[in-house]
């Protein structure tokens, strides 16, 4: 890892650290929930998280354009074409489930680079978890102040682990992706980006998901998988890139070692 990377991926996880603490201390509260004009939910702890995560890659790289969940949402019409080198932001995916009290929700920050996600960061508020990668082989986990500990995607064994969407349920494209799996699969459903970060552990194996996402709610996951040894395609197979219209994301295949 080069020395400029190092150094980007401090500022995610120090800004990924920041925005945790912001994050617990509403959740600790009876906060409001709000609607965006898509209908999904926003609290005072997007909002927050947000704006000190902006201030802290701003302060480490002014030069790189920050492209994060709620200033997107608030920009109307068309939006600009993605720039060559990009942050993207969700400061708190998951909200639907943090509005219910589940405890999957994480902060994610990707770096992107020619359409692909070069530099990742996840952070898990709950569970006072980091993870993080900048390239081949440097995926790490880190619990607290603990030592960041190397991790890898692990080759499906015969009964793998297949992650989907709590909030988006079953469906029959995920029955029949299920069915294309060994008997004995296992089915877990979870929120947010932490499913990328169980294949990066190797304590997942599949990930399908049917529908759109955006952007931000991929960009550090699919760079800490593929640092991990995972990949992430579309339904089809084909490169899974950024910088795509208003961000939206196709469906996508994310998979342990292969």
């Amino acid at each position: 890892m080069n020395t400029e990377y190092r150094n980007l991926l401090e500022a995610a996880r120090i800004a990924a650290r920041q925005a945790a603490e912001i994050i617990l201390k509403v959740y600790a509260t009876p906060f409001d929930v709000r609607h965006k004009t898509d209908k999904s939910p926003v609290t005072l702890a997007d909002e927050q998280a947000e704006r000190i995560i902006i201030a802290i890659l701003k302060k480490a790289a002014p030069e790189i354009p920050v492209i994060a969940e709620e200033e997107q949402a608030a920009i109307e019409g068309d939006q600009a074409a993605a720039p060559p080198r990009f942050w993207l932001v969700d400061p708190l995916d998951g909200t639907k489930g943090f509005v219910a009290r589940q405890d999957e929700f994480t902060v994610n920050i990707g770096l992107v680079e020619g359409q692909r996600p070069v530099l990742g960061v996840i952070g898990v508020p709950v569970k006072n978890l980091i993870y993080a990668a900048a390239g081949p082989g440097t995926a790490t986990r880190q619990h607290g102040d603990a030592a960041a500990e190397p991790i890898s995607a692990r080759t499906a064994p015969t009964n793998p682990v297949v992650l989907t969407s709590r909030l988006h349920g079953s469906s029959r494209r995920i029955d029949a992706y299920l069915a294309t799996l060994p008997a004995g699969t296992e089915h877990r459903q979870m929120g947010s980006a932490v499913k990328f970060c169980l294949l990066a552990e190797g304590t997942g194996d599949h990930y399908p998901r049917y529908g759109n996402t955006h952007e931000w709610d991929t960009a550090a996951g699919q760079a800490i998988l593929e640092a991990a040894g995972g990949s992430v395609t579309t339904i089809e197979g084909a490169p899974f890139l950024y910088g795509k219209p208003r961000y939206f994301n196709p469906g996508f295949i994310a998979r342990g070692k292969t």
